[in-house]
């Protein structure tokens, strides 16, 4: 029986313009071939974004050894930028170059070569399963969570889950992820009362006042770090006025500002923070601050222990390396695996995600496809 090359899946899934929210035929392409070795597909599309659900075994299984991934990326700029087409797949000095060669197709094509080649040749006593969204690097609220709600409605159920993102920052086996940061934004809008600027009480400027709010966001210590965590941080991202005359003082400012949270805080704690600090600085200068929050995903951990043992163990044997234990990086969407089962984060290197030109060492894939094969092999050993 033909062994599936993932770097052959890899290059087809890159063929596939899945640039978020299109499908683009990649979730089409992995159905079909899971379909083929036995697996039971479902395309859970919700408001019109693309997943699917593939199991191999059946669903009373006690146990169960699950990926989470993504077949959409982002958008590629301006073509005119890239001296590879961003979507030809095209293999140069033993890289092959495109759009999602990186993050992630081929973690995806990897687990999924490896989950077929391995149920064929040594079927497991449990289940197989890959939960593959189309909408990670949009909004991602009709992605995974939509694969756990209707999994969740349907009974079936990951034991365990690898999510198989770009973890490493310079060569296979450095880094594994535990657990991620929480991430949060919030929009300011700071009011005050138009006026001349050669008259300034008549007025209620909103800039000092806004300056002064910022200023206490951005050099508030949040914390000094957790035992598995970096310390948390605060970036001012932007503030506009837009006001073009010199002689006006304007009615409003806005800005914006976004935090990356530790296990010392949680979403709501911090906006209620933020909002104090707003009120605070309304009550000095007279303004009126309207404060919108949106909580992209709490900090989470799954702390070391069997699953981070058995990919750890894995990698090494595979790379020599034993992946260090690690929470940095953004968000990724094993902030909802882990509200249904302990998850992991293995994968690529990282270094070209979402840039120009993004590539992978085609020697990598199949590197990382032997790695989830023993994965595989030693869970259900």
């Amino acid at each position: 029986m033909t062994r599936i090359d993932p770097a052959e899946l890899t290059a087809q899934l890159v063929k596939c313009a899945s640039v978020t929210p299109v499908e683009g035929g990649a979730l089409v392409l992995l159905q079909g071939l899971l379909e083929e070795a036995g697996f039971t597909c479902t395309r859970v599309d919700r408001n019109g974004t693309p997943n699917l659900y593939a199991r191999w075994g059946d669903k009373a299984h006690s146990r169960s050894f699950g990926f989470n991934g993504h077949t959409d990326v982002v958008p590629i700029g301006d073509e005119a930028d890239w001296q590879h087409a961003p979507f030809g797949a095209e293999i140069i000095d033993g890289f092959m170059y495109g759009r999602g060669t990186t993050d992630m197709k081929s973690g995806v094509a990897a687990f999924a070569a490896a989950a077929i080649d391995y149920v064929r040749e040594t079927p497991p006593d449990g289940a197989v399963i890959l939960a593959i969204t189309g909408d990670e690097e949009g909004d991602a609220t009709d992605g995974t969570t939509a694969l756990l709600d209707w999994m969740d409605s349907e009974g079936e159920a990951m034991s365990v889950c690898l999510v198989g993102e770009p973890t490493c920052p310079d060569h296979m086996g450095q880094m594994m992820k535990i657990g991620r940061r929480g991430s949060l934004s919030a929009w300011f809008e700071v009011e005050g009362k138009q006026g001349h600027s050669a008259y300034p009480h008549r007025a209620c400027n909103p800039l000092p006042a806004m300056a002064r709010l910022m200023d206490r966001l951005a050099s508030h210590e949040l914390d000094q770090g957790t035992a598995h965590f970096d310390a948390s941080t605060l970036a001012v991202v932007t503030i506009d006025t837009g006001n073009p005359a010199t002689n006006v003082i304007p009615a409003k400012s806005s800005a914006c500002v976004n935090i990356r949270f530790n296990d010392d805080h949680t979403g709501a704690e911090l906006s209620d923070w933020l909002r104090n600090e707003a009120a605070k600085v309304d009550a000095e200068f007279g303004t009126t601050t309207g404060v919108t929050i949106k909580i992209s995903g709490e900090s989470f951990l799954t702390p070391p222990g069997p699953l981070s043992d058995l990919i750890g163990k894995a990698v090494e044997a595979e790379t020599g390396h034993m992946p260090e234990l690690s929470t940095t990086g953004g968000t990724s969407d094993a902030r909802f695996v882990k509200n249904h089962c302990p998850v992991v984060e293995f994968g690529l290197v990282g270094k070209t995600m979402h840039a120009v030109d993004e590539r992978v060492e085609v020697a990598q894939i199949h590197q990382l496809k032997a790695i989830y094969t023993r994965i595989l092999q030693d869970y259900f050993a």
